[in-house]
């Protein structure tokens, strides 16, 4: 989504849902929390697309357990050790992130790989490469 709002009105996720998806690309549904944004407007919109609205039940995560691991991952692995000064501070943080995620960070469900494939290095010297500042750490064959 663009332009990124931290005071989202109902109006504004609406058009952001518009933005989003094309009315011939639409999902079949959408799963969301109980935040105050998704009001008549939103709820509106997603029945014009022909989005089944699927809100969570109060205070229950495990109903979208895979934004609540990604979000835990983001907050075990980089928020709980750095200061965050801004919120541009945190966007390159955040893009540091993405790029360590997928393509250095090891992934049990991958077999130990990353989602960007990475090649099998068998012979050279080993180089530490470092990730978010020294945070996180690659090991590489030169």
């Amino acid at each position: 989504m663009k332009n990124c709002n931290s005071h989202a009105t109902t109006e504004w996720v609406a058009g952001q849902i518009t933005e989003a998806f094309p009315w011939d690309e639409a999902p079949d549904f959408l799963i969301r929390d109980n935040d105050g944004a998704f009001e008549l407007a939103y709820r509106r919109r997603l029945v014009a697309m022909g989005i089944r609205d699927r809100p969570t039940s109060p205070r229950s995560p495990w109903q979208n357990g895979y934004a609540e691991r990604v979000i835990e991952s983001i907050r075990r692995e980089c928020l709980d050790h750095v200061i965050v000064f801004s919120e541009a501070h945190l966007r390159r943080i955040m893009r540091q992130y993405v790029q360590y995620y997928n393509s250095a960070r090891t992934h049990l469900s991958l077999e130990k790989d990353s989602p960007d494939k990475r090649a099998i290095q068998g012979a050279g010297a080993i180089k530490s490469v470092e990730w978010l500042g020294g945070l996180h750490h690659q090991y590489v064959r030169i």
